[in-house]
């Protein structure tokens, strides 16, 4: 990590030639593993491309498609005048159920919750209709605001039948799922929608963007293996700190 995003960082890169890996892959794969490792930090300037053709004997079309393989990937930026720099750390999330604290733990971030709201009260229409309650039955109407090292990163409302609700303790230590978990609530099957939206002037001020700034927003329904809605979800998160990532396989 270099004290000015105007110094190049001379990154430790190993080239093995005779391997059977392409040596951009390498090359890309090295300054991933700095990245990661926080050798690299957000903002910090790599060395340009003739440096690095000199230094690690190899041509300097491959190491441009070894940088362009991070570029695409979102961790190193191209500025003009500047140079190539490691951009602010991205999340991205597998299409999966699971929660996205477990998802940030198990990737290395230090995931935190403030808890907004905590509201046990009756069922609307809307919400009765979503969760297949009567209208009137008792549901926690909860939002929180998760962060990644301090920095807002999604805003979180969820709703879900009383039974299941956790302690307001319980969610500002551990993810939802974790918590429906320990009450042996587990989800089996899930729909779930993914778009963008812009964002209110709560919803900016909360996640640090700009009044009409877009957001991403996911919006999911889970249900238990015994066909009972478990808890219905409307998740905002900020685009320049997480994506959705989905594996597709062709049958």
């Amino acid at each position: 990590m270099s004290d000015s995003p105007f110094v190049p960082v001379e990154v430790p890169i190993e080239i093995d030639k005779s391997s059977p890996i392409p040596l951009y892959l390498q090359l890309a794969q090295s300054i991933q593993g700095a990245i990661d490792r926080g050798e690299l930090a957000p903002g910090d300037r790599i060395e340009n491309e003739v440096s690095l053709s000199r230094r690690l004997g190899v041509a300097r079309p491959t190491v441009r498609q070894g940088i362009q393989e991070l570029v695409d990937k979102g961790m190193l930026v191209r500025k003009r005048g500047v140079g190539t720099q490691v951009v602010e750390s991205h999340v991205n999330r597998p299409m999966a159920l699971t929660s996205l604290y477990d998802d940030l733990r198990e990737s290395g971030k230090n995931p935190t919750t403030d808890v907004l709201e905590y509201r046990i009260a009756p069922a609307d229409r809307q919400t009765a209709s979503r969760l297949l309650l009567e209208e009137g039955a008792h549901v926690l109407e909860l939002t929180r605001l998760r962060r990644i090292d301090g920095r807002p990163l999604a805003l979180m409302r969820n709703v879900l039948p009383v039974e299941y609700a956790p302690s307001h303790a319980e969610l500002s230590t551990t993810g939802l799922y974790d918590a429906l978990r320990e009450k042996g609530a587990k989800t089996a099957v899930a729909h779930e929608r993914i778009g963008a939206v812009a964002a209110t002037a709560e919803e900016a001020e909360v996640l640090g963007e700009e009044d009409g700034a877009p957001l991403l927003f996911m919006e999911r329904k889970s249900f238990m293996d015994n066909g009972h809605a478990l808890e219905y979800g409307y998740h905002l998160y900020r685009p320049s700190l997480y994506a959705f990532e989905v594996t597709l396989v062709n049958r």
